[in-house]
């Protein structure tokens, strides 16, 4: 086992997976098993091995050869990254085409490892699983759009239903057509009519999944200035995903902004990748569009989880690890979580269940850039909340969480980061600002130690006032500036506030 460094998780265990697909393939080796799991390192490389499986039947010879190329890169990387386990999975290219035997004989020589040959079940089944572990919950249908096939399936929460696998991959429905867009979409229009599931997600949301929908949704972003640059559980209003599908499907995408960021060998598939999404859209008619970066590879890992672990909360276990990498005291950050909820509980503030999943997530954030200088805390913790690769979470509730950060460090009538504040619902902005007001309080208490906080309690004293008092054991933490962070928090929250020791002073600060 190759030793961790003090940034890495010391309880993981490295493991690998190689996707095969028609279009790409990729290496991902992640750090370990996990509800939220980290990345080590991602490779692809675009093989195409489903080119002209339509007119030939067999995968691609060229693409054949550097896949195996290839491969042998992809074992040695595993192997130089300690992964201790190799998962192969391949899809629609390799279980159709004539020679996918022969081709997955030799890469199962090269790989040194058993290749699963999902069939279309399994594929769609593996990508429900990757949705259901990104969000919390999810409620729509999944279409997962590969090189070769394009899986749509039924989900609502845990529930996994009616499923089906089409011929509509980007590389297949290119050579169908003949690369003719007009042909193309009354391929999809077809084909779609087989998928019933689809009358039942009017008016729910559609997940996308895989690259060639990522790519629109990242130019989607290009071309509405969108803020902030994450791909997973971006949201696409019906109206504003028509007017630029139907811009893609024209192909006229050499004019759209942000163009020059996708690969030449991706370009060619949007415009099959857009007909194909309005025309899900329109034998749907989802209320929403969904980008999930999580498909059959995370999927696949979620289903090596036990059942309490894929019962956790993703975006909670993905706080409590950076809040154990990086903050001074994961017991004075799961503190944080008992005492604001007991503090909202005094103040009369109540919480949807997202709104208390996302307190306790801030909480457990709340300190993660104590090492960072003191001026730039709240606009370095910010950033890598803002940007972290979260899932179980939106992206208002991304932007609550980072601005809670913000205010908790730089004061909580702070106006920096307006792209980010313009994310978050008016709740949320409130919100963090009352949650950050508490921190800044509690953080002068507690030194950012555990042991104060259970010791504190609010008190009711009577006409609207509201007391956080210390036990007299305590009282040599009494002062003027909890008292003036007090001031602030009274301010936020239009309430009368008094700082008090038991049996001894108090302060009243409004």
């Amino acid at each position: 086992m190759i030793s961790a460094s003090q940034g890495r998780l010391q309880d993981r265990r490295p493991l690998s997976i190689i996707d095969i697909g028609s279009n790409s393939i990729r290496l991902v080796i992640y750090e370990g098993l996990a509800r939220s799991p980290t990345l080590l390192f991602n490779e692809k490389m675009l093989a195409g091995l489903g080119r002209g499986i339509v007119s030939t039947g067999k995968l691609d010879p060229e693409a054949v050869t550097r896949s195996m190329e290839e491969f042998r890169r992809f074992r040695a990387l595993s192997d130089q990254a300690g992964a201790e386990r190799m998962y192969v999975l391949a899809t629609a290219a390799a279980r159709e085409a004539v020679n996918g035997p022969d081709f997955i004989h030799r890469a199962e020589d090269v790989l040194k490892t058993e290749i699963q040959v999902l069939s279309g079940r399994e594929e769609a089944h593996y990508s429900a699983l990757g949705v259901i572990s990104g969000f919390h919950p999810a409620n729509g249908i999944a279409g997962d759009l590969g090189g070769g096939s394009l899986e749509l399936i039924d989900i609502d929460g845990e529930t996994i239903g009616d499923g089906i696998t089409l011929p509509l991959g980007g590389l297949r429905l290119q050579d169908m057509a003949k690369n003719s867009l007009t042909q193309a979409a009354r391929i999809t229009r077809e084909q779609l009519a087989r998928a019933k599931l689809l009358k039942g997600g009017q008016g729910r949301a559609f997940y996308t999944v895989g690259g060639t929908w990522r790519n629109l949704a990242r130019l989607h972003m290009e071309m509405t200035n969108y803020p902030l640059g994450v791909m997973h559980h971006y949201e696409i209003g019906i109206e504003s995903a028509a007017n630029f599908l139907r811009q893609v499907a024209k192909a006229e995408i050499d004019k759209i902004k942000g163009i020059e960021g996708i690969s030449k060998n991706r370009r060619s598939l949007l415009p099959y990748g857009a007909i194909v999404l309005q025309e899900i859209m329109a034998a749907m008619q989802p209320s929403k569009i969904i980008v999930s970066a999580l498909g059959v590879r995370e999927g696949f890992l979620y289903s090596l989880l036990d059942e309490a672990e894929q019962k956790a909360d993703p975006l909670i276990s993905a706080a409590e690890e950076l809040a154990r990498l990086r903050s001074r005291s994961v017991d004075h950050a799961h503190e944080l979580v008992e005492w604001t909820g007991k503090a909202f509980s005094a103040f009369g503030i109540d919480e949807t269940r997202d709104e208390a999943r996302y307190r306790h997530a801030a909480c457990l954030l709340a300190d993660i850039g104590w090492r960072a200088h003191p001026e730039y805390r709240g606009k370095q913790s910010l950033n890598i909340i803002a940007h972290a690769s979260f899932i179980g979470v939106d992206h208002p509730g991304r932007a609550f969480l980072a601005l809670v950060s913000l205010f908790r460090h730089e004061g909580v009538f702070n106006e920096a980061a307006p792209e980010i504040r313009g994310l978050a619902t008016p709740r949320y902005l409130e919100r963090a600002r009352v949650l950050a007001a508490l921190l800044r309080v509690v953080y002068l208490l507690s030194a950012a130690m555990p042991g104060v906080m259970p010791r504190l309690k609010w008190e009711n004293r009577g006409n609207g006032v509201l007391a956080l008092v210390l036990p007299a054991a305590l009282a040599d933490l009494y002062g003027e500036r909890p008292a003036g962070r007090l001031a602030q928090l009274a301010r936020v929250t239009n309430r009368r506030l008094v700082l008090a020791v038991e049996g001894g002073p108090s302060m009243s600060v409004k």
